[in-house]
């Protein structure tokens, strides 16, 4: 993440500005704490004459619909040279594709590669889309609706504009949606049509499950490795919950407990997109950590979060830090009552994002409000999820 802004007032004008003096044709605001405040600077930038810029990724921003549609009126400018755009995780919903759409039918839009995946957009936007997409003058040629809630239905909309306009887009991603086999064959048939240019279509990790909303579609089911966790560490709830106690527990000796830290790993490795939520009480530490980290002795290379291995939110009563490598980062939002943290890895686009979850008043869906996101390649072995107890009592539980 490039820029970080805390006073959303002058995160417009401040946006702006940085984009307006980088010489450079790619730039990246990923989870940077932007609104939908930001879109109308940022529209502004891309509607300038003066613009160069040829890729932009906003993901993991809380844009919504409003600010979309806002980004749009720039996008839609004849001086626009933009020509991939993502907006992964923006809370987009099918409300913004219309204009979105108006977009791609310009005549004037230089957009090659759109990505709007893990935003609820459903077979109700994916079919406004598709009327972008099935334009003579969309020239749209890499598309990702991946984790967007899309069925058979939306296969359908997206067949019949590809039928209208089949020469130019390349690339479909519809990974962890629920196309089903029906709608999963109108496309693959576009595979084999020679009118149309379509060669990558992507339909992996699918099923019912993928139509839950936001990132629960990600979850999984993660229990905790008692041969990870350091002695004075009891598991329970079939290994879903720690507690620290003051005394040794009866662990038999295994080369992979941590024998200093108070700490535990999870089970399973992560792969893919991984979402799941902790439950905490006091100090504790609730991340990812490659297999590989020290289990032995005091050092940094053995502790959460002190290390080249370990990426961690540390939370107390009063706050929330980042801390990498050694490093804290103090994050400005406070837990605001609430013990309950999100943790969403997307490993194959090198992001792990966390979240505060807030329940949901009168029955309606928690709400997750991020906090901060990690960037890396996360190239190496196995990732595990990693939880750290720095006081008695602390009791991390995780819900997966």
């Amino acid at each position: 993440c490039l820029l970080f802004f805390s006073h959303l007032g002058s995160a417009a004008v401040q946006c702006q500005h940085k984009i307006k003096s980088n010489l450079q044709k790619k730039f990246s605001l990923n989870g940077c704490h932007l609104s939908e405040r930001c879109c109308e600077a940022l529209a502004s930038v891309l509607s300038s004459n003066s613009s160069s810029l040829r890729e932009l990724d906003l993901s993991t921003n809380d844009l919504q619909d409003s600010g979309v549609k806002l980004l749009s009126a720039g996008l839609g400018s004849p001086h626009c040279t933009l020509e991939t755009l993502s907006l992964n995780g923006c809370d987009l919903s099918e409300r913004c594709c219309e204009a979105l759409a108006s977009v791609l039918s310009s005549k004037s839009s230089s957009l090659k590669k759109l990505n709007l995946s893990t935003n609820d957009l459903q077979d109700s936007g994916v079919k406004l889309l598709s009327a972008g997409l099935g334009s003579p003058h969309c020239t749209l040629e890499t598309l990702s609706l991946s984790g967007c809630l899309v069925t058979q239905e939306g296969c359908a909309s997206l067949a019949s504009a590809l039928s209208s306009n089949p020469s130019h887009l390349r690339e479909l991603d519809l990974s962890y949606n629920h196309p089903g086999d029906s709608g999963a064959a109108l496309l693959s048939a576009g595979l084999e049509d020679p009118r149309w240019r379509l060669d990558t279509l992507s339909v992996e990790h699918g099923g019912v499950w993928r139509l839950k909303p936001a990132l629960k579609k990600y979850a999984c089911d993660l229990t905790l490795d008692p041969n990870t966790a350091h002695r004075r560490l009891s598991l329970s709830e079939d290994n879903r919950k720690v507690t620290r106690f003051g005394v040794d527990q009866s662990y038999p000796d295994h080369p992979d407990r941590f024998d200093y830290r108070a700490q535990v790993l999870g089970r399973e490795a992560l792969t893919g997109r991984c979402y799941w939520e902790v439950e905490w009480e006091r100090g504790v530490e609730i991340g990812v950590t490659y297999r590989g980290i020290t289990r032995r002795g005091a050092g940094g290379d053995s502790e959460l979060g002190a290390n080249n291995k370990s990426w961690v939110l540390y939370c107390s009563g009063g706050l929330y830090s980042a801390w990498y490598n050694g490093r804290r980062t103090a994050l400005p939002l406070p837990p605001a009552g609430t013990t309950r943290v999100g943790v969403y890895l997307d490993r194959p686009a090198g992001s792990l994002s966390f979240y505060r979850v807030s329940p949901g008043g009168g029955g309606s869906s928690d709400t997750l409000t991020h906090l901060h996101t990690f960037c890396s390649s996360f190239t190496q072995e196995d990732l595990l999820p990693g939880l750290g107890l720095g006081r008695e009592g602390g009791q991390p539980l995780c819900v997966g």
